[in-house]
């Protein structure tokens, strides 16, 4: 079967379900279509899950002192938590808590802008600034990686409210687990408008393959470096 097919009957699929409000039965059908449409693609999950693992353990042993570094710093040049904890949207719309370190004064959602950010955002603080050029303050999601919230790769984790604007099409987002990086970060990240970042992630679902998320990874590094699509251009809901 073709991607336009498989396109289409994911369309049909999620066309036949249209309450706005999706229990987790009506959940796992759409997965289970998914599955049934997508060949041979359980046991590349699996190796997703697998590489999840390996490389997140590597990595928090290997980071830790870095990890350290930044705590240091955000703790003496700033009052307030080190990490920045909120509660996001994951897999099939289950919520979690994703973990950053804190770029910006204690309160700031309370402040200004809200939930939205922006270049020269006068809240983000001065080694918040650095540490979202670099994006270093998502460096705690290894440990949401770890536990299985998150994967390396998926479709970023976005706020709980935005699932009451999505339409049954833009749910699909939601069948793979969210990520430390995307498709759509590497294809301009919040420089692009909220919709056209719902649509890369709609497409990273259809087209998805393990393949994709090595790609994906190898792409991210000089997208970071460039500091690339760090800060949202249009009002939407937020991933900051």
């Amino acid at each position: 079967m073709n991607t336009k097919n498989i396109n289409d009957n994911i369309v049909q699929i999620s066309a036949t379900i249209n309450t706005d409000f999706w229990t987790e039965k009506k959940w796992l059908k759409v997965q289970q279509s998914y599955l049934s449409i997508h060949k041979n693609i359980r046991l590349q999950l699996i190796c997703k899950r697998a590489f999840d693992v390996v490389i997140s353990c590597i990595a928090i042993v290997s980071l830790f002192p870095i990890f350290l570094l930044i705590a240091l710093a955000v703790k003496l040049t700033s009052p307030g938590q080190i990490l920045f904890c909120q509660e996001r949207l994951g897999q099939l719309g289950k919520p979690f808590v994703i973990y950053k370190f804190r770029t910006m004064m204690d309160g700031a959602i309370h402040i200004g802008a809200g939930l939205d950010t922006f270049k020269g955002d006068p809240r983000i603080t001065p080694v918040g600034k650095f540490l979202r050029e670099y994006h270093l303050d998502e460096l705690p999601q290894l440990f949401n990686i770890l536990c299985g919230d998150m994967s390396l790769v998926g479709p970023r984790p976005l706020l709980v409210s935005s699932l009451e604007t999505y339409s049954n099409l833009q749910k699909r987002r939601l069948l793979l687990p969210p990520g430390l990086t995307a498709w759509e970060a590497v294809k301009g990240g919040l420089s692009n408008s909220l919709e056209e970042r719902l649509n890369l992630d709609i497409w990273y679902v259809d087209n998805w393959n393990f393949w994709l998320d090595i790609m994906i990874i190898f792409r991210t590094i000089p997208v970071v470096l460039r500091q690339e699509g760090v800060y949202e251009q249009d009002n939407g809901l937020s991933d900051s």
